[in-house]
């Protein structure tokens, strides 16, 4: 019988060797008497900066002697309780015959769940990715760094693994249950550390997800799916209200089940969509700047202890200020760099990442107000990606048409000051920037929401927000301002049969393990229904 234990608050100096000792504790038991145990979440309560704890919730499995005696029942109250962990719901392939093999468009978290799922199920999946395999596309994107030409097919959005390949790695989800659970653990299978299964907020490192991408691939060919790099969607072929096959740069070919896992950076493809006729709904998105700071000034307000910071590393943080319109931090990267989010030519956007050590001297998180639908400029169900467009543009012109990325201390932001135009801005963007006024990267309505925030956002962190910080923007990819229409049963495009929108690019997701969750979902709808070919 198995019991769900929670709120167990232990000293961040406790190692996690040591749980099993405080739960026979708390449960009144000897360690000897765990059967098995485990640990379903675990959290940072940094309310005291002098006194950090880990809130561990766990799952123990006890002898039904043990269980049944009095010392054990005592505790059945509160946060101790009897639990049955939900199952995975894992289909058994239906019968409807399926002529040809299912395609995959798109190798990012949605597409690469959606095709692992597949395969594991023998449909021995096709998965189509415009860009080229992470062997090459790493080389591509460092080469673009420190200066290179820009490759609109091969980039930071664009290539094995999507834009999650170089997206920072977290994994944070508000989402839980079998299915999370079930995605998580294959990323563990595929060199993720086995914690991530269970920590709050897990991350595994730009640096580690080139590999894990690697691996599902390998995983995925050896169970009979097949990859085709350099091969980007140019048309669907749809007769009578079904697809029956896709139009490609590589040939035509013939399918019945399209996952479209496309992202929310491939706008030549959500244009022909649009022109096909797929029903595609304007979405709010996130947009806004992104702000760095050194990271010692993060670690100096979160940690009353200089031992913090050697057993949890770089300090995170998470801001909201609300207002008119709520302001928050997103995808903050504790020890990272600002990167180039760039997938169109002649435009220019920011992001950032950090790698599994967060060993660089700078945070740097996205600041970002959500764009309802009411604010866009137009009815036409692109108006946000044209939104994004312009002020990318914007931002391109600003660099020079050489992808600096434009950049304004905060202090000058706040108080509306134009930076000097020779600055010295201190930046971890590598390919160099320039100053600007950032207002002329962002809608009036955002920028003046930003304005108002940061302030706030700094009294929260008592000072050590703004002081030193800088901005620099647009950040534009928080999330697709598209929606494309799908039936909440069937996960197919109500008018457009065998056609299934999957994760952040369909406007169903918002981050790597929730894309993820998306496409194996939709993947399990596939095999409940269909044969193998």
């Amino acid at each position: 019988m198995s019991l769900r234990v929670s709120n167990l608050r232990l000293s961040v100096s406790v190692p996690e060797a040591e749980l099993p000792q405080y739960l026979a504790e708390r449960l009144g038991v000897p360690v000897e008497a765990l059967a098995r145990w485990r640990v379903l979440k675990k959290s940072l309560d940094a309310r005291s900066a002098s006194d950090l704890r880990f809130v561990y919730t766990t799952l123990v499995d006890l002898p039904d002697e043990v269980l049944q005696s009095p010392a054990v029942q005592r505790q059945l109250h509160g946060d101790v309780r009897h639990f049955t962990p939900p199952t995975f719901d894992d289909r058994s392939p239906g019968t409807l015959p399926m002529p040809e093999r299912p395609i995959v468009v798109g190798s990012g978290p949605a597409g690469l769940l959606a095709g692992y799922y597949l395969a594991q199920k023998g449909y021995r999946p096709l998965i189509l990715e415009r860009g080229l395999a992470v062997k090459e596309r790493v080389p591509a994107v460092r080469d673009f760094d420190r200066g290179g030409a820009f490759d609109r097919e091969n980039n930071y959005l664009f290539g094995e693994g999507g834009a999650g390949c170089f997206s920072d790695g977290k994994l944070t989800c508000r989402m839980e249950g079998p299915d999370v659970e079930w995605v998580l653990e294959r990323f563990v299978e595929c060199g993720g550390r086995a914690s991530i299964v269970y920590e709050n907020r897990p991350h595994l490192g730009s640096n580690k997800l080139p590999m894990i991408c690697r691996n599902f691939r390998r995983k995925i060919e050896a169970l009979g799916g097949e990859y085709r790099f350099g091969c980007c969607m140019e048309g669907i072929d749809v007769r009578d209200g079904r697809v029956v096959g896709l139009q490609t740069s590589s040939g035509y070919l013939p399918t019945n089940h399209v996952v479209l896992g496309i992202g929310h950076s491939a706008r030549d493809t959500y244009q022909m969509l649009f022109d096909l006729g797929v029903p595609l709904l304007q979405k709010a998105f996130q947009l806004g700047l992104r702000i760095e700071q050194p990271q010692e000034q993060i670690n100096r307000h979160k940690y009353a202890r200089p031992e913090y910071l050697t057993l949890l590393g770089a300090a995170d943080y998470t801001l909201n200020a609300r207002g008119e319109k709520d302001v928050f931090t997103f995808c903050m990267c504790a020890g990272g760099i600002i990167i180039p989010s760039v997938s169109e030519p002649d435009m220019f956007c920011s992001n950032g990442m950090s790698n599994s050590r967060h060993d660089t001297p700078f945070a740097n998180s996205g600041v970002v107000v959500t764009l309802e639908t009411h604010e866009f400029d137009s009815p036409h169900p692109l108006a946000g990606m044209h939104i994004q467009q312009r002020y990318e543009a914007e931002a391109f012109r600003i660099g020079r048409g050489n992808y600096l990325c434009p950049i304004q201390s905060a202090q000058d932001f706040v108080k509306g000051r134009a930076p000097h135009p020779s600055a010295k801005l201190d930046c971890s963007y590598e390919r160099g920037t320039i100053p600007t006024a950032l207002d002329r990267v962002l809608p009036p309505v955002i920028a003046s929401a930003i304005r108002r925030s940061l302030p706030l956002m700094d009294q929260k962190l008592r000072g050590d927000f703004l002081q030193h910080a800088i901005l620099v923007g647009p950040e534009m990819r928080g999330s697709s301002p598209i929606r494309i229409d799908r039936d909440l049963v069937s996960r197919q495009c109500p008018n457009i049969a065998g056609l299934y929108p999957v994760g952040e690019g369909a406007g169903y997701a918002g981050g790597i393990v929730s894309a993820a969750v998306d496409g194996l979902r939709t993947a399990r709808a596939v095999v409940g229904q269909f044969a193998p070919v």
